[in-house]
């Protein structure tokens, strides 16, 4: 590989590191073309992106932010899956994938700049997404308020039927 494609390379690898602040590291070595198709049509389809790097070439693009438990991930074939949106999902669509395949092996990676060894990858598998979360949060935050017009109109509807049944009454 020429240098100005290996600039190109790092450039690229570089820029997918400073876009997206989760991304996780995995072992592809025995995925076929098929399945690596699959793989992209369905991170794709979710806003995140796959890419298979060189490992040389994605240190030399590591920032010194990232941690040096992270640069221990570059060894043997790398892959990298990255979004910028949901990390929960993300992480769903590829324990789906693995599970389904039986091919991924994780490595690590980083999820909204936290460092996340392997082993805590099946942690976030099990995390609820961020629009369930936010969703829960709207429904505690609505709750009192509800139970509270509620309160406020049980004696309003009572007067209501009370005036109702007097009404019947007087005729």
């Amino acid at each position: 590989m020429k240098r100005d494609q290996k600039e190109t390379q790092i450039n690229a690898t570089n820029a997918i590191f400073a876009k997206n602040d989760t991304f996780y590291l995995f072992d592809y070595n025995k995925m076929t073309v098929a399945q690596s198709v699959d793989l992209r049509k369905t991170l794709r389809r979710q806003g995140s992106g796959f890419k298979v790097i060189k490992n040389r070439l994605a240190l030399r693009a590591l920032k010194a932010e990232f941690p040096e438990t992270l640069k221990t991930a570059f060894r043997k074939p790398t892959a990298i899956a990255y979004t910028d949106a949901d990390p929960v999902v993300l992480a769903k669509a590829l324990r789906d994938f693995a599970v389904q395949n039986k091919v991924l092996v994780m490595k690590g990676g980083m999820v909204q700049g936290q460092y996340v060894p392997a082993e805590r990858f099946d942690e976030i598998t099990k995390l609820a997404s961020r629009q369930d979360l936010l969703g829960k949060i709207g429904y505690l935050m609505a709750s009192p308020l509800m139970k509270l017009i509620r309160t406020f109109q049980a004696p309003l509807g009572t007067l209501g039927g009370l005036m109702s049944q007097l009404k019947d009454k007087k005729q």
